[in-house]
C-alpha cells in the first residue's frame, strides 16, 4: 500500500522539537501507525512498541530498567490507552532526563478519555489528530466537480479503503471495519454497548445524517431512554466514529435550535450502513445532500479545528449549516451539492442575524470562484481550503 503523505506531519514534526511528548489520536485504522513509522523511520535513534502486541509489552515488564536503557530514543507508544499505567511513569521519565522529543503516544480511544489518563502529564504533553485521508491529500489540486472526487465520496479517507485495488475490496473492506469495530474495538474499550444494539444505533444516525438530534425518537426506537442513547452516541463520538455538530450560540433574543446535529464522519462508512456501493446510488438517495454538508465540514475542521464552530438554525428558519468563528471574525460556510448552487432566503436571513463579514457557499462547482452578492462566493471545497483564514 503506497505511502500518502499527511498534512499534520510537519506539525508533529515541529512539536517534537519543543514538546517532551506528543500524542496522535484518532479512529483506529486513519494511518496514525503508517504516519509515526515514516516519522520514525528518519530517526535513527528510535524505538516503536505497538502495545496490542503481548511481546511488545512484554519487553515493558520493568518499565524503569526499559525507560533508563532507551533513554536517549524517541520512543514510540502505539495503542497507549492498551496500558494506561504508562502515563504517571511517563512524567518520571520525562522530568527526570528534560528534553522534548522523548515520546510518540498513538491512541485510538478518544482524546477526552486519553485526556483523563494522561493528566499526570499536563504541560508536558501535546495533542494532533489524525483524521482518515482528507480531501487535499488523495484529489488532485486541478479537480473540483463530483465525477472527479466521486472514488473519495464513495470510499471515505480509511487507507484500506481509499487504496484497495477495487470498488469491491473497499466494500468488504468497509463492512469488515464495522463489524469489528463493533465487537471487539467497543468492548476492549470498555464500553458496554451490545454490537446488536450499536449497529442498529449506528444505521438509524446513517439514516438521520445531518439532521437535528431527537434522542427520544431513537431511544423509542431502540426501546431505550434518551439519557442512555445520548451516552451511547457520546461514545460513538468519543471514538471518532459519530460527529454530534453543536449548534451556534449568540448572545441575543432569538429561539435557536439548541441539540446538535448528527452526521457519520467518514462517508465511506456512511455508505456501508446505508447498503450502496456506488456514486450513483449515492446521488438517487435522499441523504446525498447531507452527504456532501458532512465531507465539506470534516474537510474544513480537519484544518480549523481550533476555531469555535457549529451550526446555526432558529425556529423561524434561518439557517447556516457552518459557522467559524476565530475572536472577532465571524465566517459563514453553506453546503451545497449542486453545480449551480442557489442558498435560500434562510440562509441570508442568518447572515444578517449574526453580521457575518464573509460567505462561501461550497459546491462540486469547476472553475473560479464567483460571487452571488456582496459578502457571499461560491467556490469549490478544493478552492476554500487554499484560503487561510486567518
Amino acid at each position: 500500500m503506497r505511502y500518502v503523505t499527511r498534512k499534520v506531519e510537519t506539525t508533529i514534526l515541529s512539536y517534537l522539537q519543543h514538546f517532551p511528548a506528543v500524542a496522535i489520536l484518532g479512529p483506529r485504522q486513519c494511518g496514525k501507525s503508517t504516519l509515526a513509522k515514516h516519522i520514525i523511520s528518519g530517526n535513527t535513534q528510535s524505538l516503536y512498541l505497538d502495545l496490542e502486541k503481548s511481546s511488545d509489552r512484554n519487553r515493558l515488564t520493568d518499565t524503569d530498567l526499559f525507560f533508563e536503557v532507551n533513554h536517549d530514543k524517541l520512543v514510540c507508544l502505539d495503542e497507549i490507552q492498551k496500558m494506561p499505567d504508562l502515563f504517571s511513569k511517563l512524567r518520571s521519565v520525562i522530568d527526570e532526563h528534560e528534553r522534548n522529543g522523548q515520546f510518540l503516544i498513538l491512541g485510538s480511544a478518544s482524546r477526552d478519555l486519553i485526556r483523563q489518563a494522561s493528566e499526570t502529564l499536563a504541560g508536558r504533553i501535546v495533542y494532533v489528530s489524525l483524521t482518515p485521508f482528507t480531501y487535499e491529500e488523495v484529489i488532485e489540486k486541478d479537480e473540483g466537480g463530483l465525477a472527479s472526487i466521486g472514488k473519495y465520496f464513495v470510499r471515505g479517507g480509511f487507507p484500506r479503503s481509499f487504496l484497495a485495488g477495487n470498488l469491491e475490496t473497499s466494500i468488504v473492506w468497509r463492512q469488515s471495519f464495522v463489524e469489528t469495530f463493533l465487537q471487539r474495538d467497543l468492548p476492549q474499550m470498555g464500553f458496554d454497548i451490545p454490537p446488536e444494539t450499536a449497529i442498529r444505533l449506528w444505521s438509524m444516525c446513517a439514516h438521520s445524517h445531518g439532521q437535528v438530534l431527537n434522542s427520544s425518537k431513537l431511544g423509542d426506537s431502540l426501546g431505550y431512554n434518551h439519557q442512555t442513547i445520548k451516552k451511547y452516541l457520546d461514545v460513538l463520538h468519543g471514538t471518532f466514529m459519530l460527529r454530534l455538530l453543536p449548534p451556534f450560540f449568540v448572545n441575543f433574543k432569538k429561539r435557536l435550535v439548541k441539540s446538535p446535529k448528527v452526521y457519520i464522519r467518514d462517508t465511506g462508512i456512511l455508505m456501508s450502513l446505508l447498503k450502496l456501493r456506488t456514486i450513483d446510488d449515492l446521488l438517487g438517495h435522499p441523504v446525498f445532500g447531507h452527504a456532501w454538508e458532512s465531507m465539506v465540514i470534516e474537510n474544513i475542521l480537519a484544518i480549523y479545528h481550533d476555531w469555535e464552530y457549529g451550526f446555526y438554525r432558529t425556529s423561524h428558519g434561518a439557517e447556516i449549516d457552518l459557522v467559524l468563528q476565530k475572536g472577532d471574525r465571524r465566517i459563514a460556510i453553506e453546503c451545497k451539492a449542486s453545480s449551480s448552487p442557489k442558498p435560500t432566503r434562510g440562509f441570508y436571513s442568518a447572515l444578517d442575524d449574526l453580521k457575518i463579514e464573509k460567505a462561501f457557499v461550497i459546491a462540486p462547482v469547476k472553475g473560479p470562484s464567483y460571487p452571488l452578492k456582496e459578502n457571499t462566493v461560491v467556490t469549490s471545497l478544493n478552492e476554500f481550503l487554499d484560503l487561510e483564514l486567518v
